[in-house]
């Protein structure tokens, strides 16, 4: 292990402690967060391969060639069931409680992520990923925001509470793997 990777293990905790104290809706935390390396990136990247290959999706064959060079990948999900409680409709149901109603488990061979999702949960995610990636700037770390790399770590039945992941590779190299890619 160099050093360089060394911080970057280091930075992808300081990326979950930032996703964790951004401001969440109502100051209700439904965030979760996990920090994979070694081994764990290599079944990540299988898994998108193994999806991107079900469902055409060649971007997730090249993504997950991205998740194998990084030192640490930041996984940061949403519990976006549980809704704010204030029937904004934002979800595109009158009410939370015919949100909840609605609810549906993801079937083999369906839709990636559960839904539907609160949206002030799924802004509180956004603005967690936002708040993470800053951090990893700060520091210097490449990393990119990955849809595809949630969607494998859904499949691989991690944060398993949460109805939406984003992946976030982090690699400390002397050119950014993550842009100019083929």
């Amino acid at each position: 292990m160099t050093p360089e990777s060394e911080a970057v293990r280091l930075v992808a905790s300081l990326m979950a402690l930032s996703a964790r104290t951004a401001p969440k809706g109502k100051g209700v935390d439904t965030i979760e967060t996990a920090v994979l390396g070694g081994t764990d990136l290599t079944k990540l990247a299988e898994a998108m391969r193994t999806f991107g290959k079900e469902h055409d999706l060649g971007f997730f064959l090249r993504d997950a060639k991205n998740i194998e060079a990084a030192d640490a990948c930041l996984l940061i999900g949403c519990r976006g069931a549980e809704t704010a409680a204030i029937n904004c409709g934002a979800c595109g149901y009158p009410t939370c409680a015919e949100m909840t109603a609605a609810l549906r488990a993801p079937q083999r061979g369906g839709t990636p992520f559960a839904g539907p999702n609160c949206a002030v949960r799924m802004t509180d995610l956004g603005i967690a990923v936002g708040s993470a990636v800053k951090t990893a700037s700060i520091h210097n770390v490449d990393n990119r925001v990955l849809y595809s790399g949630g969607v494998g770590a859904r499949t691989l039945g991690l944060l398993e509470e949460c109805t939406v992941v984003y992946a976030v590779p982090l690699r400390a190299a002397g050119k950014n793997i993550f842009f100019d890619r083929t």
